[in-house]
């Protein structure tokens, strides 16, 4: 199982503890816990873990569905943890999109096979989406549909027919996510989406309406992956 980064939301000290020990077990590695949801954004956004698990009935104000709300929002992965609840919070349950749920009580074994499932399953439907952290937002930005990256000193431009992304990363560090069958580098801060060029030129692709340069030492390599497609 993939070593992950896991937050527990749980008022149950107890239960946090179990969980803890369970996941450590198998390698996982627990950032951080919290009691409440205002602790739990907080604590979410400075950590930046892959999983949270979400327990639905909380103290306080907010619960556990308030929480995934937001969590849909900046699109960041959870499991619910339940027990028994009522009609009402079923119907708000329902308006959000966990990767799976966790039935109180719940054994070890039936702890880690729910995690690992829902996180495969969670991986293998996200292996053509990018996760881009661009105006204090992560943004879920299917592959397919970037035109282009271009760097901007150690940032990057992310490039859609819809909007524009400026990330907090180079470009060689993006370029290490894509998805290779569709993505190909064509100039020292270029890297192109093949499946998006209209027309290839002396120096330059065309995209839309974008030109986009491409260095002599590379365009060899363009023009025979356009050829294989």
């Amino acid at each position: 199982m993939k070593a992950l980064q896991i937050y527990i939301v749980e008022d149950e000290p107890l239960i946090v503890s179990t969980i803890e020990t369970a996941l450590l077990k198998h390698g996982c590695k627990i950032v951080g816990d919290a009691e409440d949801v205002l602790s739990a954004l907080k604590d979410i956004k400075t950590l930046q873990p892959d999983l949270i698990l979400v327990d639905i009935q909380l103290q306080g104000v907010h619960d556990g569905v308030d929480l995934a709300q937001e969590l849909d929002k900046a699109q960041l992965p959870y499991l619910y943890l339940t027990s028994q609840t009522d009609p009402e919070t079923i119907q708000r349950v329902k308006q959000t999109n966990p990767l799976g749920y966790i039935v109180k009580p719940f054994t070890e074994s039936g702890l880690r096979s729910n995690i690992e499932l829902a996180w495969h399953n969670y991986e293998s439907q996200n292996n053509d989406f990018l996760m881009l952290k661009s105006e204090g937002r992560l943004h879920k930005v299917n592959q397919n549909s970037i035109l282009y990256l271009k760097a901007f000193d150690n940032y990057c431009y992310v490039h859609t027919p819809s909007k524009t992304y400026l990330v907090p990363h180079t470009l060689k560090h993006m370029s290490e996510q894509l998805n290779k069958e569709h993505f190909i580098k064509t100039h020292r801060s270029y890297w192109v989406n093949i499946n998006h060029i209209d027309s290839v030129g002396v120096d330059e692709l065309v995209l839309k309406t974008e030109s986009i340069p491409v260095s002599a030492s590379q365009k060899s390599l363009v023009m025979s992956k356009l050829k294989s497609k």
